[in-house]
């Protein structure tokens, strides 16, 4: 039994901080009030520190190993799985104790997680996303041939890649997303629009027909899970809604009144703007292909802006960062600072916990300091209530990262009786 004593503790949800003592037996929290530390308790003053739930980052691709994704497609699998080991180490260590891996990552990786095998947050992840021919996650370059193409066509067979399906068609859409349930995804992500990364398709366009997307609600539906929609434009923002997607990722492109559909609908959204600002600062020089980058140019310099029409619309906004690449996933902490251009700090700390737990369906087990969460906490040099940049340090201002009552770093000294 672990109890944290003299803290401040902001719990995820709530807009103050309270003192409290906060108590975990094995991996989870089972005491968060003023009582005294019981006598077996190994305990820890926390100094009047800020404690909080550890952050969630609902949107990764762990196994984003190169900016170009066409190119990444022929990477051993040994060398992405050591990319994701690092990547995901590194989240850890900046206090990110749950990933939402939105494209690639797999039962293996989560299993290799859950043994023990490597250091990693807590990961939920929907396997390969499903795509239509040339759509978002149809990584082939549009000049990419292959003789087997037209044996596939003509066939009416489905391509796989490391980062999605390729399926067309109700019945084949079923299949996959069926495939990836029954494989333990928590989830189901679909393209449904164009891409920034994908070198093949219309930024602008609208991807899959309306009854390939009510098939994917409705089999999620089925399964007691979710689906959530990669989504830029506004048209096809108006149209998942109106499908009951039940969340979407990015947004980037959305207008007033779709915000106010999205409210209405509870459709949740989970903007990234880490990547379009890391991608328009280095993805040149790191080699982003041309097309991208063209496609990058139409949105990031909207996309701040757009946040104000969820804010002020009272959408229900998660946290995420959709960082690519070796280089830019270093980058992750930079979302705090961008938000903050219209989110006020506390709202901030809601998305990065409480709401992300929503997103993810993990409401009570994650994202809060309550009784009978996991114990996922971390502990703040600072008050991010006043100043968020404490959080976007790597880590630097954490003295605790703890998931599931298990401490990853502690610079705390224990209390002897």
């Amino acid at each position: 039994m672990i109890t944290f004593t003299n803290c401040k503790v902001f719990d995820g949800t709530n807009d103050g901080l309270k003192d409290v003592n906060v108590t975990v037996l094995g991996d989870r929290i089972t005491d968060v009030s003023d009582a005294p530390p019981g006598a077996d308790a190994d305990v820890f003053d926390c100094g009047g520190r800020v404690l909080m739930p550890g952050m969630i980052d609902a949107h990764v691709h762990v196994y984003a190993l190169s900016l170009n994704v066409t190119e990444a497609q022929g990477f051993p699998s040994t060398l992405t799985a050591h990319h994701a080991r690092n990547m995901m180490g590194d989240a850890l260590d900046r206090g990110f104790t749950t990933l939402r891996d939105t494209g690639g990552a797999d039962w293996g990786l989560w299993l290799s997680i859950e043994e023990g095998l490597i250091t990693a947050p807590r990961l939920y992840y929907c396997g390969r996303g499903i795509s239509q021919t040339g759509g978002h996650l149809d990584l082939r370059h549009q000049h990419q041939f292959h003789p087997h193409d037209d044996d596939v066509v003509s066939c009416g067979c489905c391509f796989a890649n490391g980062l999605g399906w390729v399926v067309d068609g109700v019945p084949q859409v079923r299949k996959a997303v069926r495939e990836e349930l029954r494989r333990g995804a928590s989830f189901i992500k679909f393209a449904g629009s164009g891409g920034v990364s994908s070198t093949a398709d219309d930024l602008h366009g609208i991807q899959l027909a309306r009854e390939e997307v009510l098939a994917i609600v409705e089999e999620v539906e089925n399964h007691n899970r979710y689906c959530t929609a990669h989504i830029h434009p506004d048209g096809a923002l108006k149209r998942a809604i109106e499908l009951g997607v039940h969340c979407i990722e990015h947004g980037t492109l959305i207008e007033e009144d779709t915000a106010y559909m999205a409210a209405e609908a509870g459709t949740k959204i989970v903007p990234t703007l880490a990547v379009m600002a890391a991608l328009a600062e280095q993805g040149k020089a790191a080699g982003y292909p041309a097309e991208a980058l063209e496609k990058l140019d139409m949105v990031k310099d909207t996309a701040v802006d757009r946040l104000n029409y969820m804010r002020n619309a009272g959408v229900h906004i998660g946290f995420g960062t959709d960082l690519i690449g070796a280089d830019l996933q270093k980058e992750q902490c930079i979302e705090f600072g961008i938000r903050s251009e219209v989110f006020s700090n506390l709202e901030i700390l809601q998305q990065v916990t409480g709401n992300n737990a929503v997103v993810l369906n993990a409401r009570g087990d994650i994202g809060e300091i309550t009784e009978g969460c996991f114990a996922d906490i971390i502990l703040v040099d600072g008050n991010p209530l006043d100043d968020i940049s404490v959080l976007a340090a790597d880590g630097a201002n954490l003295p605790v990262i703890m998931k599931g009552g298990q401490f990853h770093k502690n610079t705390l000294e224990q209390e002897t009786t």
